[in-house]
């Protein structure tokens, strides 16, 4: 459960369980900034409500006290979640997403690459991605191809892996905060283009990159996660910082990406909140 805080939410959901003839075997509780979350693992085995009804039975209550509620069988194998790729030039983030789904640290399908070039088409098609293409010099006609595309695979997520180009609120609206994008900088220092060049010519010691939902205002949503590397200022050149800021873009875009299809995060108040997740079979797996 998901929410404002506010008194007696555990004890309202303990009482409903308790009349179901449910047993609570492990709860966790967190409030951060005003946010209640809650995780609880309960044996169902001798549930006098069906499973049609516990759900129902919850989400009354949620809707009652203004909180989300959402019921998963411990144990059971989630559907897997679609992802759309959309690209440009640059194959790092491409290449570490791929690696990362064969290595069965994706809990998701990659299930097309969209770009504006045809240059990664190989890349995409030697991990068995679909692939497509259209020139972004008819900005309209390349977002009109863009979501007509999105539309065909219905993704649940769609990853920008340095997508050089800026959305539009016709599409971010079609996909709120289920957008993510990759930006070279520890946002929201050096937004837009040429980050690690403003990094670099400023004599900055600690660059990084930024992991984050793709909102209408530029570089600005909600960030999931972030990561640095340092600068030797006087010793690293412009290519040197480019190169080690690129690793360091694929690995954290990747887990971000995990994080997203793994269910571990909730978006409130523009902020990212990690959910509780310690339980077997739930959000965040049994870590």
């Amino acid at each position: 459960m998901i929410g404002r805080d506010q008194k007696g939410v555990v004890a309202r959901v303990s009482t409903y369980l308790a009349s179901c003839n449910i047993n609570i075997e492990d709860i966790e509780q967190r409030v951060m900034e005003g946010l209640f979350i809650m995780t609880m693992l309960v044996d169902v085995s001798e549930a006098t409500a069906t499973l049609d009804e516990l759900v129902l039975g919850l989400r009354k209550i949620g809707d009652e006290i203004g909180m989300e509620t959402t019921l998963r069988l411990a144990g059971a194998p989630a559907a897997r979640k679609r992802v759309a790729v959309l690209v440009t030039r640059e194959p790092h983030c491409l290449a570490q997403l791929a690696h990362d789904r064969e290595q069965g640290l994706l809990r998701g399908d990659l299930v097309t690459v969209l770009s504006n070039h045809p240059d990664l088409e190989p890349l995409a098609r030697e991990h068995g991605i679909p692939f497509a293409w259209a020139s972004s010099k008819d900005k309209a006609a390349h977002e009109d191809f863009l979501l007509a595309r999105l539309a065909e695979v219905k993704p649940d997520l769609v990853v920008l892996a340095r997508y050089m180009q800026i959305l539009t609120p016709r599409l971010i609206d079609r996909y709120p905060f289920r957008i993510i994008n990759i930006h070279p900088s520890l946002l929201p220092y050096h937004p837009g283009s040429n980050a690690y060049k403003q990094a670099w010519e400023e004599g900055v010691r600690v660059s990084g990159c930024t992991a984050h939902f793709v909102t209408e205002q530029l570089d600005a949503g909600p960030v999931i996660l972030q990561d640095v590397f340092h600068i030797r200022v006087g010793e690293d050149t412009l290519d040197e910082v480019k190169e080690r800021g690129r690793e360091l873009e694929a690995r954290v875009l990747s887990q971000a990406v995990q994080l997203c299809l793994n269910d571990q995060l909730v978006v409130k108040d523009k902020k990212v909140i990690f959910r509780p997740g310690r339980f077997p079979g739930t959000a965040g797996g049994g870590g």
